[in-house]
């Protein structure tokens, strides 16, 4: 479902529409939640719900109502809780809601209210905030279900800001479609199968970004790597007939002062190679390269908010599979920046891959700041669930900037500890690294990899496997599937940089 964002300044009581969404909050009548100027048909129908608490404004509450008004048939009441809780996440949240009931109303042209009870709840916009949960909300996947009379998949609704008051503006709520359209990109690249997202289907949609915003796009191929000295990447790649790539996007500014690069994981289908997963739940894994989706969709974003600093975006992208020439239970490496790594298990491939890339991103580009987002490790679903990233760091002010950015986005993170004696457990027996430790704290021991190959550069690893799919109770995010996360996390940390010393 496409949306279209237009913006109307005139009285509710001229406007014309096939339906309309507010937004109120619990325990108040409809001049607490600032609809004071509802047409008087709308406003009786809302008040006589709320005084026989039919509908309460509780989160998550909804009711619809068919009004029997001509210029306005439909109206959608939403639920945003409390009025001294509210903040952006929950306005995101509450229009995520109204997003996924938008295609039961079965209408075209839909407004939603914004008033200055709302505005004063946030410091962003909130009619940005209202358009980017609508957009998320309305996000579908079906690609791949037959259609019904040969319809087109593809419906556009007409979103319609209705701003009596004047709080905000296109542009700003344009903004708010930017971020979720680089979201709902990432959610497709992560939901679309293996058979037709290989690791070279990456690779074209870095081009396609590139060409569209005037970015400097190089893909690397095996040869390249075997040129440089990328074993690890090499060697996760050799059960596959599919050639890996390393994905290298460039995004410049005339007044960068910093540069920030991101790596992304690609494994757009994890077997686990040799020492093979399960059978059950193992389709998911198409979901592997959720890393990388991120990566290009905050690139999308980043290519039309244009924030002064310079941006490198590298994916490492391959499939893990257990074929005739796949590499083998104690095996041993020679990664990008010369250490030698033992391959104790095959499903530790993602560090492996990423911790080349990112001694290449450090020693080709010399950044200031890296981070990289990878679904690695089930140990970080164990101990955060799926409503948390978790996140390794080498640096606090960088890990602020990223903790903060998570709060803004609703991207969420949780640092987890890093001290230096969790390193010993990936010391190797017969090489310097081995790709696993003893079974503890898993989450830990994959950032702890990671950073032995970002030669001391500000970092901030972030797992994101518990959060990157079927992930429940939140609004704007769908029943199931890809969620998209990181794009907006990674938008916010650009728009918002703060010079790291």
């Amino acid at each position: 479902m496409e949306l279209k964002i237009e913006i109307s300044k005139i009285p509710l009581k001229n406007e014309k529409l096939e339906a309309l969404v507010v937004f109120v909050a619990e325990g108040t009548d409809v001049a607490g939640s600032g609809l004071r100027d509802l047409p008087d048909e709308l406003k009786k129908q809302l008040s006589t719900s709320l005084k026989l608490r039919v509908f309460n404004g509780k989160k998550g509450s909804s009711q619809h109502f068919v009004s029997g008004y001509a210029k306005i048939p439909q109206m959608l009441a939403i639920g945003v809780g409390k009025k001294d809780e509210l903040d952006a996440e929950t306005l995101r949240r509450a229009a995520g809601k109204a997003g996924k009931m938008l295609s039961a109303l079965k209408a075209n042209t839909v407004g939603f209210v914004l008033t200055s009870f709302l505005q004063k709840t946030t410091e962003t916009d909130a009619g940005q905030i209202l358009v980017e949960g609508l957009t998320l909300g309305a996000y579908e996947f079906n690609a791949y279900k037959k259609q019904e009379n040969n319809i087109s998949s593809t419906k556009f609704i007409k979103i319609h800001c209705c701003d009596p008051e004047k709080h905000t503006s296109l542009k700003t709520l344009k903004n708010g479609k930017i971020l979720a359209d680089g979201t709902n990109m990432a959610r497709t690249l992560g939901n679309t199968p293996a058979n037709d997202l290989k690791p070279k289907d990456l690779a074209e949609e870095a081009k396609k970004i590139a060409k569209q915003y005037k970015m400097e796009c190089t893909v690397l191929e095996e040869k390249d790597m075997k040129k440089l000295g990328m074993g690890m990447l090499l060697g996760v790649s050799r059960g596959s007939r599919e050639p890996a790539k390393l994905i290298v996007l460039e995004y410049s500014h005339q007044k960068a002062k910093q540069t920030v690069a991101f790596v992304g994981k690609g494994v757009t289908f994890d077997s686990g190679g040799i020492s093979l997963k399960p059978g059950k739940n193992m389709d998911e894994m198409k979901f592997d390269m959720c890393g990388a989706a991120a990566v290009l969709g905050a690139m999308k974003v980043i290519g039309q908010v244009n924030p002064k600093l310079n941006v490198v975006a590298v994916i490492p992208t391959t499939e893990n599979l257990p074929g005739g020439d796949a590499q083998r239970p104690g095996d041993i490496v020679t990664a990008h920046n010369g250490k030698r790594v033992e391959i104790l298990n095959t499903d530790a491939e993602g560090r492996l891959i990423l911790g080349d890339a990112l001694s290449y991103v450090v020693k080709e580009f010399k950044p200031d700041a890296v981070v990289d987002l990878a679904t690695l490790t089930g140990a970080c679903v164990t101990a955060l669930g799926h409503l948390t990233t978790g996140a390794i760091t080498n640096n606090d002010d960088l890990m602020e900037q990223v903790r903060k950015a998570g709060i803004n986005s609703g991207d969420r993170v949780w640092q987890l500890p890093s001290f230096p004696e969790y390193g010993e457990a990936i010391k190797g027996k017969y090489a310097d690294l081995q790709n696993i430790g003893v079974g503890d704290s898993g989450t830990i021991i994959g950032g702890m990899f990671l950073e032995h190959f970002i030669d001391g550069t500000p970092w901030v690893h972030l797992d994101i496997a518990g959060t990157s799919w079927n992930v429940k109770h939140i609004g704007y995010h769908p029943n199931s599937g890809a969620t998209g996360v990181g794009v907006r996390l990674l938008a916010e940390l650009v728009q918002n940089w703060k010079t790291l010393k």
